[in-house]
């Protein structure tokens, strides 16, 4: 977390980042971008500054930054988010645009799940025009029920943002998948969630359902060393209710610091809240009795797993502090609630 964390009128961390290039976000045009790529804004890493550091076209900004507009119009990104999903929040970050910064944004959304939108799409606003200050976030909590595939970012009438980050849900559609085919319900790419954890010290826990292997330490889930006794944790929310077959433990790249062991426990969760989940967790189902782990590698894990039925949620417990880079929990979906 960053010093603006503070000062987020809420944490939209439990839901995914649409537009994070690491699912594969993209911005496929752009009205210009002459002082910084317009895909810089789309990094997952915090924005940095980078005192005196100037390329041919002036000062070096981490983030996206058109030049000075001296006619009319605006200047606008198209981005193509990770995986279409519901967008339930936005966060517009404008840190170290302090001169520079546009004074308004809005942003603008369509579905096109077979491409890119072309010149007959339909727009839908989804982020009606907002005042911006420079060097600041704007998280802005929306009430729709769209599905998305694509946002246009429109900046009034120029200027340089640092981060967009699109909070939301996932969607996949499931009944287009068949249900003797193995599938990883809890990738964030087929609406896997991190719901909570212990601790997040050195990396945050949705890391750990991003697809691909971890590309360093702070691309994975890491928690502070434990001085008192106990262990950590973290509460993941399927894409889909399923029958878990296998598990993957990842400990890519932690080698000192890697845990000691693992295990996991599972529930059919109905009703409730994201908020209420952790308390109910301490009384779910084994589903993997405690492993041992090792630096830097994958753990399969297939034999030893209990058969608890479906399962909506999982809580994997590490013993008792460390790392974990992915975990992948591959099984079948839920037939009875597929057929619904």
């Amino acid at each position: 977390m960053t010093q603006f964390a503070a000062h987020l009128p809420f944490d939209p961390q439990k839901w995914v980042n649409l537009a994070d290039s690491r699912l594969g976000a993209q911005a496929i045009s752009v009205t210009d971008d002459w002082f910084a790529d317009v895909n810089r804004m789309l990094q997952p890493t915090e924005p940095v500054w980078k005192e005196g550091v100037y390329d041919d076209n002036g000062k070096w900004m981490d983030g996206w930054e058109s030049r000075r507009k001296r006619g009319a119009g605006h200047d606008h990104a198209v981005i193509r988010l990770g995986v279409a999903g519901t967008v339930r929040a936005i966060d517009i970050d404008t840190r170290y645009f302090t001169g520079n910064y546009p004074p308004s944004a809005s942003v603008e959304a369509c579905y096109c799940p077979d491409g890119d939108p072309g010149t007959d799409t339909c727009w839908t606003e989804i982020l009606p025009s907002v005042s911006l200050q420079g060097n600041s976030r704007h998280l802005y909590e929306l009430d729709n029920s769209g599905v998305w595939s694509h946002l246009r970012l429109n900046i009034y009438p120029d200027g340089g943002i640092a981060r967009l980050r699109v909070y939301g849900i996932p969607y996949r559609d499931w009944s287009a998948h068949p249900a003797h085919q193995p599938v990883d319900l809890a990738s964030s790419l087929n609406g896997g969630r991190a719901l909570a954890c212990s601790d997040q010290h050195y990396g945050h826990m949705g890391n750990i359902l991003n697809p691909g292997r971890g590309a360093n330490m702070g691309d994975g889930w890491e928690t502070a060393r434990r001085r008192t006794p106990g262990y950590d944790w973290v509460i993941v929310a399927l894409g889909h209710p399923g029958l878990i077959q296998q598990v993957i433990v990842d400990t890519h790249h932690f080698k000192g610091n890697f845990p000691d062991s693992c295990s996991l426990l599972g529930a059919y969760v109905k009703g409730g809240t994201d908020e209420q989940i952790e308390a109910q967790s301490l009384y779910w189902q084994e589903l993997l009795p405690s492993q041992k782990l090792t630096m830097d590698a994958e753990h399969r894990v297939e034999a030893e797993l209990n058969d608890i039925g479906p399962i909506t949620h999982v809580r994997l417990n590490i013993f008792p502090d460390g790392g974990v880079s992915r975990l992948r929990l591959l099984g079948l979906i839920d037939s009875v609630t597929h057929n619904r």
